[in-house]
C-alpha cells in the first residue's frame, strides 16, 4: 500500500485534513490562544456594543461597533490559521549526505602493517557569497544538507526553516519565510483589537456617565464587563503591542529574532540590509515562495546505493587479510622446521647406531624406522637405560647425547601442531 509524505515525515508536525494543514507539535496551545481572543470578544458584543446600537444621533449608527468588531476578529482568526497552519518554510530532508562534500583522504595505519586506508572526511562548514560577503553556513546532521543563509534548524519540530526567525508557542508553529508576513500582520492587528475593544468599552463608561448624571466610580459599578475588558485589553498590550514594536525594528534593519539574539553581542555587519524602505517591501510586498514539500504526494522508494567501506572497516579487512597471511607463512614455517628437526634427529640416531656397533639395542632401530614412518604425529625416542638430565663424566658436567636428541625432538613438536590443525 502507497504512503503518503505526511504520514512518514520524520519531524515533529502534526497534519490534519490528510495532509492538507501542517502544525508544530504543541498545536494544542492554540487552541488557548483562540480562546484569548474570541471569549474577550463575545463578552464585548454581548455586554458592550449591544447597548451602543442606538447610542449615536444616527439612530442605527450603533450597530457598525458592533459588526467591525466581529469581522476584525475573523480577520486576526484567518491570519492566525494562516501563520500555524502552513509549512513556514521547511527545506526537505536528504536520504543521504551531500556525497560531492566528501574529501577522501589515505591515512597510513600502523596496526595494518603500515598499509594505507581511505577515510571520508565532511567539511561541517563552508562559506557562501551574500551581497558580496562570505558567509558561513552549517551543515545539519539532522537532515542530512548544508543549510542556506539565514536558515536553522528548529529543536521543537526538528526541522530545517528557510529565513528562521523563532518559534512562536503561542502559535504552535515555527516562524519562517513562508508565513513571517502573516505573523506579523496577526500580532499587529491583535494589537488593533486590543486597541478597539478597550476604546470602546471605555467609551460605554463615558456614555453611562452622560445618561445618569454620575461620575466614572458609579458607571463602573454599573458595567462591570466593560472595567474586565479594559483591564484584560490593557494587559494585553504590553504583550502584542511591544511585540508587534520590536518586529517593526526587525522588518526596518532586515534582521530576524533568531539573528537579533544570536548576534547581538558579536557586532557583526548586517549582510541584508538593503535599506529600511527595500526591507520593509522585502517582507510585505514580494511573492511568497511555493513550498518545497508536497505533503500529500505519494513517497517513492529509492533504490538503495552502493556505500563505500568506512576507514573503521577497511582497517578490520586489511587486518584479517593481515593475519591469514600470517598464519599461512607460520604453517610453512613449522613444516620446513619439522623436516629440518627430522632429517636431524635420524642423522644423530645413525651415527649414534654406527658408535655402538651391533651390540646396540634393537628397539633404537625401531624406533628410527617409527620416525621414517611417521607422518601424522610427533617422533619419540623411549630409552630403557636410565640417564640424568646432567651426566659426570670426566670431571666435567656436560649433556648426554640422548638426552640432547630428545631436547631437540621436544622442541620441534611446538611447530607441528598449526599442521595437525591444517589437517
Amino acid at each position: 500500500m502507497e504512503r503518503r509524505v505526511y504520514e512518514v515525515w520524520k519531524g515533529r508536525n502534526k497534519f490534519i485534513l490528510g495532509g492538507r494543514l501542517i502544525f508544530g507539535p504543541d498545536a494544542r496551545s492554540l487552541l488557548v490562544t483562540l480562546l484569548l481572543i474570541t471569549v474577550p470578544v463575545i463578552i464585548f458584543c454581548v455586554f458592550v456594543a449591544r447597548h451602543l446600537q442606538h447610542a449615536f444621533s444616527p439612530h442605527n449608527a450603533g450597530y457598525s461597533i458592533l459588526v467591525v468588531a466581529i469581522v476584525f476578529t475573523i480577520y486576526v482568526l484567518i491570519l492566525l490559521l494562516l501563520t500555524s497552519a502552513r509549512d513556514p518554510g521547511i527545506i526537505p530532508r536528504n536520504s543521504h549526505p551531500p556525497e560531492e562534500e566528501f574529501r577522501h583522504d589515505s591515512s597510513v595505519s600502523a596496526e595494518a602493517g603500515g598499509r594505507q586506508t581511505p577515510s571520508r572526511q565532511f567539511p561541517r562548514t563552508k562559506e557562501v557569497m551574500v551581497n558580496g560577503i562570505h558567509v558561513r553556513v552549517k551543515y545539519c546532521d539532522t537532515c542530512m544538507l548544508y543549510r542556506p543563509p539565514r536558515c536553522s534548524h528548529c529543536s521543537i519540530c526538528s526541522n530545517c526553516v528557510e529565513r528562521f526567525d523563532h518559534h512562536c508557542p503561542w502559535v504552535g508553529q515555527c516562524i519562517g519565510q513562508r508565513n513571517y508576513r502573516y505573523f506579523f500582520m496577526f500580532v499587529s492587528s491583535a494589537t488593533v483589537l486590543c486597541i478597539y475593544v478597550f476604546s470602546m468599552s471605555a467609551l460605554y463608561i463615558k456614555v453611562l456617565m452622560d445618561d445618569h448624571h454620575g461620575t466614572v466610580w458609579k458607571a463602573m459599578q454599573e458595567s462591570p464587563p466593560s472595567v474586565i475588558l479594559m483591564a484584560y485589553c490593557f494587559i494585553s498590550l504590553w504583550f502584542v503591542g511591544g511585540l508587534t514594536g520590536f518586529h517593526l525594528y526587525l522588518v526596518g534593519t532586515n534582521q530576524t529574532t533568531y539573528e537579533n539574539f544570536r548576534y547581538r553581542a558579536d557586532n557583526r555587519i548586517n549582510v541584508y540590509n538593503r535599506g529600511c524602505p527595500s526591507n520593509f517591501l522585502e517582507v510585505f510586498c514580494t511573492k511568497i515562495k511555493p513550498s518545497k514539500n508536497n505533503f500529500r504526494a505519494f513517497v517513492q522508494e529509492e533504490v538503495p546505493r552502493p556505500t563505500l567501506p568506512s576507514s573503521r572497516e577497511a582497517e578490520a579487512e586489511d587486518l584479517d587479510g593481515d593475519l591469514r597471511s600470517k598464519v599461512e607463512d607460520d604453517l610453512e614455517i613449522g613444516e620446513d622446521l619439522l623436516k629440518i628437526s627430522q632429517r636431524r634427529n635420524i642423522e644423530e640416531i645413525d651415527e649414534e647406531i654406527r658408535s655402538r656397533g651391533s651390540n646396540g639395542p634393537s628397539h633404537t632401530t625401531l624406533e628410527a624406522d617409527s620416525i621414517l614412518g611417521s607422518d601424522h604425529r610427533a617422533p619419540t625416542i623411549r630409552s630403557d637405560t636410565r640417564h640424568s638430565s646432567w651426566g659426570r663424566r670426566s670431571g666435567s658436567w656436560e649433556i648426554a647425547a640422548d638426552v640432547l636428541a630428545n631436547s631437540t625432538v621436544t622442541e620441534s613438536r611446538s611447530y607441528i601442531i598449526p599442521k595437525e590443525v591444517r589437517q
